[in-house]
């Protein structure tokens, strides 16, 4: 029998909440509770699209031309988003996950980034998903193993679903700035949020609106998270909530989907720990030092 697509399905369960991470790329391929989808996910005979699911490091989002500079060495990376010119999204997504441990509701999965062309550096990763009464939590682990430095950020790619269009959908993002960009998704400078269409500090349905921006400047409450909140038309909620080393998140309301069915069907809310093209701005870049380790979590709660 041949194999599934994304490799072996790990199952985690916890009461009426069900997770399913793959082999292939440590892919959140879907979350139930209580029977109903939060994600809109794939099946398992299928690859993801649109980067569904799916873990972005050592960088996420775009690099323009994919070129950058680090310690006086000018790098390229090869156009994996060749129409419009840039690297996108890491890469690590297509890449084999090793279990690494595992119980009932929860499982760990490990790789390596190695060292290669445009990205010459050492790097260990670990992704950790965990069911609890509260939810569902994700926690993105790097170790620079090598013996230089290495630029370094992550970001992670899920569609939450309202089981409805996203135009159907309220919503709330606690933050204070949107990234602009071209035609090609590269930063251009960023706007304040404060009276213009994409101000969801308070809940504002989301309508029409197209999004695929990058957002900062977020509010956190005293436990040092960030939450953004989608609220769908039968009451059903989902929350997304940031850890203090999420920086940034990009939403996404699907347009340029290759498969027009599943465009504007779930809404990618995407934690980020800088924005797009910062291994050439610098902008919210984590450099790894020789043995430095960086973890950002993020989790979901629906009710």
């Amino acid at each position: 029998m041949a194999s599934l697509p994304t490799g072996e399905q790990h199952e985690i369960v916890l009461g009426d909440q069900v997770a399913v991470v793959t082999e292939m790329g440590a892919t959140l391929r879907s979350y139930e509770v209580a029977g109903r989808a939060v994600l809109d996910s794939f099946a398992p005979d299928r690859r993801p699209d649109g980067g569904r699911g799916q873990i972005l490091a050592p960088w996420p989002n775009r690099i323009r031309d994919g070129q950058y500079s680090f310690e006086d060495e000018d790098l390229q990376l090869a156009l994996s988003d060749a129409a419009n010119r840039n690297a996108i999204h890491g890469l690590v997504r297509w890449a084999g996950w090793a279990l690494a441990e595992r119980g009932d509701e929860w499982v760990a999965l490990t790789t390596t980034v190695w060292p290669q062309t445009g990205y010459p550096f050492l790097v260990r990763l670990r992704a950790t998903y965990r069911l609890a009464d509260e939810g569902l939590s994700v926690r993105l682990h790097a170790l620079n193993d090598g013996d230089r430095a290495a630029p370094y950020g992550v970001g992670q790619h899920p569609y939450i679903s309202l089981g409805a269009p996203v135009d159907e959908g309220v919503l709330t993002v606690p933050v204070t700035e949107r990234l602009l960009t071209d035609d090609r998704g590269n930063p251009l400078g960023t706007e304040p949020v404060d009276g213009t269409a994409y101000d969801f500090r308070s809940p504002r349905r989301i309508g029409d609106l197209v999004l695929d921006s990058d957002f900062t400047g977020l509010a956190r409450g005293s436990d040092g998270r960030a939450t953004v909140r989608v609220q769908g038309p039968d009451d059903r909620v989902v929350e997304v909530w940031l850890g203090d080393s999420v920086n940034h998140v990009q939403l996404f309301t699907g347009e340029t989907l290759p498969d027009p069915a599943r465009r504007r069907q779930g809404l990618a809310i995407e934690p980020m720990s800088c924005p797009p093209d910062a291994f050439a701005t610098g902008t919210d870049l984590v450099v790894l030092a020789p043995g430095a380790e960086h973890e950002i979590a993020w989790g979901l709660h629906a009710s």
